[in-house]
């Protein structure tokens, strides 16, 4: 099925199931330890070996030798692993860095072996004998150091409509200041981990992974196979938030180390690992310069930015929300990508956007108070209908205003104080933040199998992936409207390449499209079963189990007692994003409190208004916010990867030393849902929202912290040190 009209109204329409909060139908196998996850394919593979990566000591240099000879003999070790035995590798097409380093060295613990096992303990154990020696280079470590050296990395990252320099010259009002975002860990719960068999030549890897298509073509580049011979099974992840986008060291490992073994292998990276091993979001420095008006009206916008990463890698795309955001004639946009020999910068729920926002909305906040202007009625002043850079192409729907306007009202926005420093509570000092909320809306050509069975039951197969987000209900919700069934009888089968390529899970496109993906096989499927039963398909009612027509009343199931009708399509996209400027849009409010004395920080508040389209699950979308919300809260306090400038590495790489919120941490959070349908978006008339409620929050709560004590903070995150000497005087 095409996609190049807005859609019309359709059978998705009758909310009789899509809209409603509804349960996830996977909960109680999460519930009762059942669900699948990768390291626990026990099924598969009871006679699995162990796999232990040794990851490099060194953050970039060469192997000079390593001895393997006390490991090899190790008890219980059945094979090890490394770039001198495991025949010629590739590089899949999303990795940065070779994902088995040797001779050599990219980064600081980049896997340079895998030892297998008869147990665990085993195989950590042996792994722990292999003696190598390195030649250390000089590396870059540093984004701070290296401002002077970073390049444009493409044509797309510079943008300028009419003359910045000279209206920001003229602006009776501006603001020239920089902001600096620290490096984080996506630190989701499960490990990276897979399990892998070889029959014969093709593979079979159960793996925590939120792309199967695009892991699968990169195992397959990586081990030089043909793609047919790769299979990739991923029905449930433990979270991902972008890390597991890419196939990693754990799933190629496995695969070498069951080839050598001649067993099947189950391989998890030990958390240290995770964090300097697999990918992380980059660290940032950004300038903010805005001029405009004594009427608040932006005359004058530059968004600059600088992050870092490896050869070959890319920048974090930190500007790109400011140039859709808010309006002004005159505007400017840059990044710039310094070589640092860290491990390997990608993409972390919502990349570019998260961070960008960290700073751009702080800015707003600090111009506003420049004007004397009230911070929402500032941001008001400067919503804009069309793209500010192509003004030919209006917003499908922007709701920024009313997200503003109503999340003001809730959150009693009224009462705040305007003047730093002037509301106490006991000893703490309490403050209110906003922060608006951008994402784009993005859409991805997605495919799904529907099957009807003789007992009228539906079963939808497609390789979309559940990463906690709530796929599995969402894309049942779909098949049940679409075909007028309860969804008790709707069965949906995920995470295999065997299954139709969806759009998978991430970029906030993974529920639009994929549910997208379903409507077009399910609109297929009516067709089939029309035709089955001698109905006309156009104006074929679906309800109840029963398709209706006229006087004529039939059950689904009849159409399905010849023989089960199965039936395949996908949604395709035409230009309709290229017309139109298709986002989501938010505000997050924010109420902390300081303590006086100490400069500790506590959340009190946090209230999050999103207009993201339609929303299909009002509960599992919730989920998706405050979980958002709570990582950015953690972004804003606590999360900093610490980088030891000297030796190439992430210190704190492990959950103990890089922190994260707990439920002490997070306080009463409210979510609310715009009541909008976007029909530019897709047949579901949906978007996302998952990356979106991130996107704002660190900043409103940094702008609270500020009009709690005066103190403004452009260094993330903001702990207490920061606050200490310049706090007003404790009485």
């Amino acid at each position: 099925m095409k996609f190049e009209q807005p859609a019309g109204h359709n059978p998705i329409d009758q909310l009789k199931v899509v809209g409603r909060s509804t349960e996830r139908i996977d909960g109680p196998l999460k519930t009762t330890g059942r669900a699948a996850y990768a390291y626990e394919r026990h099924d598969v593979a009871p006679d699995a070996a162990y796999g232990y990566v040794l990851g490099a000591a060194i953050a970039k240099g060469r192997i000079e030798a390593m001895d393997l000879s006390v490991a090899q003999a190790a008890p219980g070790v059945l094979a090890i692993v490394t770039a001198r035995n495991a025949g010629k590798l590739g590089k899949g097409r999303m990795n940065t860095a070779k994902l088995l380093g040797g001779p050599e060295i990219e980064h600081y613990h980049q896997a340079v072996a895998v030892v297998v096992a008869e147990s665990f303990e085993q195989a950590r154990a042996a792994a722990h004998l292999i003696r190598v020696r390195y030649a250390r280079h000089k590396g870059s470590f540093d984004l701070a150091g290296t401002l002077d050296t970073a390049v444009k990395p493409g044509a797309q990252s510079d943008t300028a409509v009419g003359d910045f320099e000279a209206a920001y010259a003229a602006a009776p009002v501006t603001l020239d200041a920089t902001y600096a975002t620290p490096d984080h860990s996506h630190a989701m719960m499960e490990p990276h981990a897979s399990v892998a068999i070889w029959n014969g030549d093709e593979l079979t890897l159960w793996t925590s992974n939120q792309m199967i298509d695009w892991g699968r073509s990169d195992v397959a580049r990586t081990l030089n196979l043909p793609r047919e011979k790769v299979r990739l099974v991923s029905p449930f992840i433990g979270g991902g938030f972008g890390g597991k986008l890419f196939v990693r060291s754990d799933a190629v490992l496995a695969a070498l180390g069951a080839r050598a073994a001649k067993r099947p292998v189950k391989l998890a990276l030990q958390r240290p690992l995770i964090f300097n091993n697999a990918t992380h979001r980059p660290a940032t420095i950004q300038r903010l310069r805005l001029g405009a008006g004594h009427d608040g009206r932006l005359t004058a916008i530059a968004h600059e930015s600088w992050s870092g990463d490896l050869p070959g890698g890319g920048p974090e795309t930190a500007v790109r929300q400011t140039r859709l955001l808010y309006a002004g004639a005159n505007r400017l946009t840059r990044e710039r990508l310094a070589r640092l020999d860290l491990p390997e910068g990608n993409a972390m729920r919502a990349p570019g956007e998260a961070p960008g926002l960290m700073a751009l909305e702080i800015a707003m906040d600090e111009m506003a108070e420049k004007l004397g202007m009230d911070p929402i009625e500032f941001r008001i002043v400067n919503d804009t209908q069309i793209d500010p850079e192509h003004p030919q192409r209006p917003f499908s729907q922007r709701e920024l205003v009313r997200c503003l306007r109503n999340g003001a009202d809730r959150f009693g926005w009224q009462q705040r104080n305007p003047k730093p420093a002037s509301v106490r509570d006991g000893r703490w000092l309490v403050g209110i933040g906003v922060a608006a909320a951008f994402r784009n809306n993005l859409v991805r050509t997605s495919a799904a199998r529907v099957r009807l069975s003789s007992d009228g039951g539906v079963t939808v197969e497609t390789d979309m992936t559940d990463i906690g987000t709530g796929s599995y209900t969402i894309i049942a919700q779909t098949a049940a409207e679409m075909m007028g069934l309860p969804l008790e009888q709707v069965s949906v089968r995920l995470g295999d390449s065997r299954f139709p390529v969806s759009a998978g899970s991430g970029g906030q496109w993974g529920a639009n499209s994929s549910t997208a993906g379903v409507y077009a096989a399910c609109m297929k499927l009516r067709e089939a079963v029309a035709a089955r039963l001698g109905l006309d398909a156009a104006t074929a009612h679906f309800a109840d189990g029963r398709v209706s027509v006229g006087g004529r009343s039939l059950p689904l199931a009849q159409a399905a007692r010849g023989g089960e009708l199965v039936v395949e399509d996908q949604i395709e996209y035409g230009d309709l994003d290229e017309r139109y400027q298709q986002s989501t849009f938010g505000a997050h409010f924010v109420e902390v409190g300081v303590d006086a004395a100490t400069g500790e920080i506590r959340l009190r508040r946090m209230l999050a208004v999103c207009a993201a389209g339609r929303i299909l699950n009002p509960l599992s979308a919730r989920s998706q916010v405050i979980g958002a919300m709570t990582m950015g809260a953690g972004a804003a306090l606590m999360e900093e990867l610490a980088v030891d400038k000297r030796l190439g590495y992430f210190v704190n790489h492990d959950l103990a030393g890089y922190e994260v919120p707990v439920h002490a941490d997070i306080p009463h959070q409210e979510v609310i849902f715009l009541d909008e349908t976007d029909p530019i978006s897709s047949p579901m008339k949906a978007k996302g929202v998952g990356e979106l409620g991130i996107c704002g929050v660190a900043a409103a709560v940094a702008n609270a912290v500020y009009n709690a004590t005066g103190v403004r903070v452009r260094r993330y995150p903001v702990t207490l040190d920061k606050l200490l000497d310049q706090l007003p005087e404790y009485t």
